[in-house]
């Protein structure tokens, strides 16, 4: 082989083992293949490899934390019978009483229905700690405009912040939320846990209304990113950890912009990819 071109093949895998790894966040668990933000869905991505299970919380009637992204049970993943499907309205007995695996979400067609699966609680998916060393980034699902579907924002943050320290896994937590009062008060209870601050698309000022959140993570739509973003951000400190991206041409974009995780619903597509890349090194 001639030295020039052995040294430019020297000089590329430099580059790429030094390049900084993507982490890769599991949303809802996997919830292009499994049931979302249900145990085998956690199950299914801590299998894959990632690095973080994303989930969301709701509380029920007797304040347990439970894995769901809506207040409302939804018809089209749910199957139950009862007087109402909001989860504040329920205590977690008649919680369990719904079904949330045996219907497919008619938004991901690969996705493996898992009859008689339960809407599990935070004590149950941060018990799943012990399989690896992989991260929880859990958001608080609070509605300015809709209170009746949580606790007071202090009052969730108390119960999450005390599962968290209950379970040891505060340098393995990050809070997250589109209303920034729950990061508020987490941070007043547990300052040591990273809280991230969530933008939907077309939000502005995005870096500045992460640090008046007092939040360490700037986690917008993917939308939102591009590379002066990202400097931006790094340059304060923050990290930049966008939701939800589902393809190789946004991944792509992404890596090019340097984020520091990317947030799939398909995280062994994405794990794949990022090894093709040599953007992840494992």
């Amino acid at each position: 082989m001639p030295m020039r071109l052995l040294a430019l093949l020297m000089i590329s895998a430099t580059i790429a083992s030094t390049a900084p790894r993507i982490l890769v966040h599991g949303h809802r668990g996997a919830r292009a293949v499994k049931p979302e933000n249900t145990m085998p869905a956690f199950e299914y991505a801590i299998q894959a490899g990632v690095d973080v299970l994303e989930l969301d919380l709701a509380v029920t009637k007797d304040d347990v934390l439970v894995a769901s992204h809506d207040p409302v049970l939804s018809e089209t993943l749910c199957q139950g019978e009862g007087s109402t499907r909001i989860i504040r309205e329920m205590t977690l007995t008649d919680l369990r009483r719904w079904d949330c695996g045996a219907k497919r979400n008619p938004l991901f067609p690969k996705q493996e229905p898992v009859p008689g699966t339960r809407v599990p609680t935070l004590e149950e998916v941060l018990g799943l700690a012990s399989r690896g060393g992989f991260h929880f980034n859990i958001e608080t699902k609070i509605f300015r405009d809709k209170p009746q579907y949580t606790p007071t924002p202090e009052r969730f943050a108390q119960l999450l912040v005390e599962i968290i320290k209950k379970h040891k896994l505060e340098s393995r937590v990050i809070i997250q939320s589109f209303d920034f009062r729950t990061l508020v008060a987490a941070k007043k209870l547990a300052p040591e846990i990273r809280r991230a601050a969530l933008f939907e698309p077309g939000s502005k000022a995005v870096v500045a209304r992460t640090q008046e959140a007092g939040a360490t993570i700037l986690s917008p739509h993917f939308l939102l990113v591009s590379a002066q973003l990202v400097a931006d951000a790094h340059k304060v400190g923050l990290q930049v950890i966008p939701w939800t991206a589902n393809t190789a041409d946004v991944w792509d974009r992404l890596i090019r912009a340097e984020v520091d995780a990317i947030i799939t619903d398909d995280p062994a597509a994405l794990i794949a990819h990022l090894k093709s890349k040599a953007a992840l090194q494992r």
